[in-house]
């Protein structure tokens, strides 16, 4: 880097306008930084002697001096780079799944106690945003006994910093946490990295499947010095409680991410996205909250952790976590960030389309079919088929998850077509116009809602049908039949949001026909009859 401290120093200026620190703290940063040699802070100027060190002002600063003074300043945390990935937005469109992705790629290993910090830049282009985050991971709800009732809500509570070329000072007056870097792009493979080193805050450190062994982690939950820790695999990363951590899984860092890793691989399975080469770079965040059990929001999955372990207990064993309820509890809240929308996540499939995830990956780890231990296929035979009413009417979300479940079973078996839902899952993405990957449709719609989505599930239904023939090559109707799903008729309910279903004949006869001109085969056998075997 060749910027000279004049550059620099108009830069400290620049960046102080933009985050609204005065001039005086760009005088000090600028004054505390001229020991330096490079517009980095990474060697000091020659002939720096310690008593020129100890007339620095700011402590951190004197002690990064002094570190490099005497040799000792090699941190891979503090002074690192960070690449571009691609914005979760832009994903949600291309997967037409929403923007659940996490929003924290870049993790840093930085931990920012509260008060003012000295961060330097460089390699930020124009017209780039930058940011580094801050989320406060310890956040908890005033009443502790009431956590659910919480006035902020359940999500993230963070503070966002644009950064700029140059030096950047923030400061934290709520809370300290650990940091992140928010460096999303629609092309992050023409992207450069960016480079950034914090010259205060400490080091926390971070578990990387890629580098680390279990020895490593343990080191880490030794030597932490905030309550939390990062860790991140191939398709997951977690916040989690470094408590928590020791309890449950030390020594076994690599097993836990391995594990979650493979969880996730599984879904990515069924939606054909190994199929189909769509398998994202990106990750889900897996983090700890303080207010509900486990949820899922914009942001990716949570856990709730206290004193008595809660989800926690659950998640965070390696072991644990690939078996009965804890394996049901992970897939289904990571199965809520893949639903397909809207073709495969119409009102009354809210709580419905992500079980097939967790049905698909508990059983894959061999663990018992959740809704044959519940009676869920019989249940959905005398409630649904042989009351003739739509499976939307049923109340139980698992009966309303047997047919989807049945259609695995069969395509599996007897309908020897084992890529039904990987093919499935492609054509819907096919068919939603917002996931064409066109820059400009994309770019104009980044960061809002788009277009008006269609509201009425009945359509949504019937496309699911016919997109269900011809995928599979085969006439279903008999088998949508039984389950209502041309139910004609007219529906008001609430499935996190009013819907209002309104199904006519016209709209029947037309999904009928359009399936009997395919002139596909009938399955070989009634696929309403069929049930898991364990």
């Amino acid at each position: 880097m060749n910027k000279t401290f004049l550059t620099l120093a108009i830069s400290c200026l620049l960046t102080g306008s933009a985050l609204g620190q005065s001039a005086q703290d760009f005088k000090d940063a600028y004054e505390n930084l001229s020991i330096f040699q490079d517009a980095m802070a990474t060697k000091l100027k020659p002939g720096i002697k310690k008593k020129q060190i100890e007339q620095l002002k700011d402590p951190a600063l004197k002690q990064l001096a002094l570190d490099l003074l005497n040799g000792k300043n090699d941190n891979q945390y503090k002074l690192a780079s960070y690449k571009a990935y691609l914005s979760p937005n832009v994903l949600g469109n291309m997967l037409s799944i929403g923007d659940g992705y996490s929003k924290y790629e870049n993790v840093t290993g930085v931990y920012l106690p509260k008060g003012k910090h000295i961060i330097i830049v460089d390699g930020i282009e124009e017209g780039k945003d930058v940011k580094l985050l801050v989320p406060n991971w310890m956040r908890k709800a005033p009443n502790p006994e009431e956590p659910t009732k919480d006035p902020k809500g359940w999500g993230i509570e963070k503070k966002e910093f644009e950064l700029k070329n140059g030096v950047n000072i923030i400061e934290l007056k709520d809370f300290g946490s650990l940091a992140y870097i928010s460096y999303f792009s629609y092309e992050p493979e023409k992207e450069k990295p960016i480079t950034v080193n914090f010259l205060t805050g400490q080091v926390n450190g971070y578990f990387d499947i890629n580098k680390h062994k279990d020895a490593d982690w343990d080191r880490m939950l030794s030597q932490a010095v905030f309550p939390i820790l990062d860790a991140k695999g191939k398709h997951i990363q977690i916040a989690y409680p470094v408590e928590s951590l020791k309890k449950y899984a030390a020594g076994k860092g690599v097993e836990l991410i391995s594990n979650y890793d493979s969880l996730v691989y599984r879904q990515h399975r069924i939606m054909g996205l190994i199929k189909h080469n769509r398998v994202p770079e990106n990750k889900i965040l897996a983090r700890v909250n303080y207010n509900y059990y486990m949820f899922r929001d914009g942001d990716g999955v949570a856990y709730m952790g206290d004193k008595k372990g809660y989800a926690m207990g659950m998640v965070v064993n390696p072991a644990s976590v690939i078996k009965g309820d804890p394996c049901w509890g992970f897939s289904h809240e990571v199965g809520h960030v893949h639903q397909t929308r809207p073709m495969f996540n119409w009102g009354g499939l809210g709580e419905v389309s992500n079980n097939l995830f967790s049905l698909y990956v508990m059983r894959s780890f061999g663990n018992k079919s959740r809704i044959l231990g519940q009676n869920n296929f019989n249940l959905a035979k005398t409630n649904i088929i042989d009351k003739k009413i739509s499976f939307l009417q049923d109340p139980d979300v698992f009966n309303r998850l047997v047919p989807f479940w049945q259609l695995q079973l069969y395509f599996e078996g007897a309908g020897n077509n084992p890529d039904f839902y990987p093919d499935l899952f492609e054509a819907f993405r096919n068919q939603n116009k917002n996931n064409t990957p066109n820059r400009q449709r994309i770019q104009a719609n980044w960061g809002r809602a788009g277009a008006p989505m269609e509201r009425n599930p009945a359509v949504h239904q019937l496309n699911f049908v016919k997109t269900a023939c011809e995928v599979s090559k085969t006439d279903l109707t008999e088998f949508f039949d039984k389950y209502g799903f041309f139910y004609v008729g007219t529906m008001e309910y609430d499935d996190y949001g009013k819907y209002n279903y309104n199904m006519t004949q016209e709209m029947v006869d037309e999904c009928k026909k359009a399936i009997k001109a395919m002139n596909y085969k009938k399955p070989s056998l009634d696929i309403s009859t069929l049930s898991d075997k364990f």
